[in-house]
């Protein structure tokens, strides 16, 4: 059995058939879904869906693309969602520099705002790191954040060893799988297993073999065997480490 440490079930590609794919998940081997919020109204939506499927729990968070959004009033908000029993971390938050479209001030400062309230609330965090590895561990340290993730994990060895001395978990998704990963492999190869978690980020970044196809938490197996075959070590090992982490992590 296996947990997928990031999803986002809400997003429109699974409009025609998300309670088909849900219903389906724990039968294939999926033992619970960690649904991702991206905004005050995905946040929301989670919710929606953690309190119709007993295996599905939410995060709330205001990604850095909608960092514009965090208003005293949308944090007094995210601390109301992150109240419900099926909350279980603030994310996905952080800092994104591929694009432009936010400036870095504003997203550096949201990013901080919600640090603070997970850190109040005694939550995890679940970060997105996207070209900006300095300046969110910088953040990160500052802010004394301790207990979190890393989601879709980018950086070097070196950066991940920072990452996980703070006491954050790395999250590697189907990227692992793709040949011109080689410093992912790297990552997965020294990661500490007890700080490793299992995520797809669906419905983005399905592993081979299915790279381009819509992702879902049914490939989540492909991501472990990979991960697996790089540390020598069994599927059913690397099931059973990663599904104890996640669920210490975001106390499941």
């Amino acid at each position: 059995m296996f947990i997928d440490s990031h999803a986002h079930y809400n997003a429109s590609a699974f409009d025609t058939d998300r309670e088909a794919v849900l219903l389906s998940l724990p039968e294939n081997g999926i033992d619970a879904v960690i649904n991702i919020g991206d905004n005050l109204a995905a946040s929301r939506e989670c919710l929606r869906m953690a309190e119709a499927f007993p295996f599905v729990y939410a995060a709330i968070g205001v990604h850095p693309e909608s960092a514009g959004e965090v208003t005293s009033e949308a944090l007094r908000h995210l601390e109301e969602l992150a109240a419900h029993e099926k909350a279980v971390a603030i994310g996905e938050i952080g800092l994104d520099y591929y694009y432009d479209d936010v400036p870095r001030d504003v997203q550096r400062t949201a990013f901080r705002q919600q640090l603070i309230l997970a850190k109040r609330l005694d939550m995890p965090v679940v970060v997105h790191d996207r070209d900006a590895h300095g300046d969110c561990l910088q953040i990160l340290k500052e802010e004394g954040i301790t207990n979190g993730v890393m989601h879709c994990f980018s950086g070097s060895v070196e950066f991940m060893r920072e990452v996980v001395r703070l006491g954050l978990h790395i999250a590697l998704g189907g990227v692992v799988t793709y040949k011109n990963a080689r410093h992912i492999i790297d990552v997965a190869r020294e990661v500490p297993l007890d700080r490793l978690l299992l995520e797809t980020d669906c419905p983005y970044l399905s592993p081979v073999p299915n790279r381009g196809k819509r992702n879902s938490s049914l490939n989540l197996p492909y991501t472990a065997e990979k991960i697996a075959e790089i540390r020598g070590i069994d599927i059913g090992t690397l099931a059973v480490l990663t599904t104890e982490n996640t669920r210490r992590l975001f106390n499941l």
